[in-house]
């Protein structure tokens, strides 16, 4: 090999070598983007997550916001959507809008919320009652709430967790009876000793 060819193979080497590194770089500097966004959405979504749970653990669970029966419920894309900050606009145009929704919700007329209409219907009950005929007596007394049979379920169980109501289990069923007043304040007193 002559060192003209020794030499022109040496350069082409250097220059693939020096646009690989540029393109490492590049990418690298993509990738180190990428993760600064991600720490900022998943810094806003443990907010969102710490403010959930102080409301839920701090709020009277008969004053918590009811989604509408009409409003769409969030996918979690959207949740994540709805909680990254918009583009900026003039703080005069989000304080209205705040001022509008705030406005809107105290207008609406307030529904019980779904777990205080299933407290009341197991109140009046002294035997344990499945889901399903939970949610058929909710639909006949509540004829404008259309709750999904999974949404019964997911409240009852969210009751269960909280002490409230209790579950039992024959054979393949599931069934839910109010908790006594007595066992209710020492299940509230252990979960606030956690």
């Amino acid at each position: 090999m002559s060192s003209h060819s020794a030499g022109t193979l040496r350069a082409r080497y250097v220059d693939q070598a020096a646009s690989d590194l540029e393109e490492n770089r590049q990418r690298q500097r993509e990738l180190a983007e990428k993760i600064a966004m991600l720490k900022q959405e998943e810094g806003l979504l443990v907010d969102i997550l710490a403010l959930a749970e102080r409301y839920e653990g701090a709020a009277d669970p008969s004053r918590l916001p009811e989604q509408a029966q009409d409003e769409p419920a969030l996918t979690p894309a959207k949740r994540v959507a709805k909680a990254t900050p918009a583009p900026a606009t003039s703080t005069k145009a989000a304080s209205t809008s705040k001022n509008t929704a705030r406005a809107d919700v105290k207008g609406k007329s307030r529904q019980p919320l779904l777990g205080d209409i299933l407290l009341e219907l197991l109140g009046t009950h002294d035997e344990p009652r499945p889901a399903k005929e939970l949610r058929d007596e909710l639909l006949e007394k509540h004829p404008n709430r259309t709750p999904t049979p999974q949404v019964v379920r997911n409240t009852l169980e969210s009751l269960v967790a909280k002490g409230r109501i209790r579950r039992h289990k024959q054979q393949r069923s599931v069934m839910y009876t109010l908790v006594e007043p007595a066992r209710r304040r020492t299940a509230a007193a252990e979960a606030d000793a956690d």
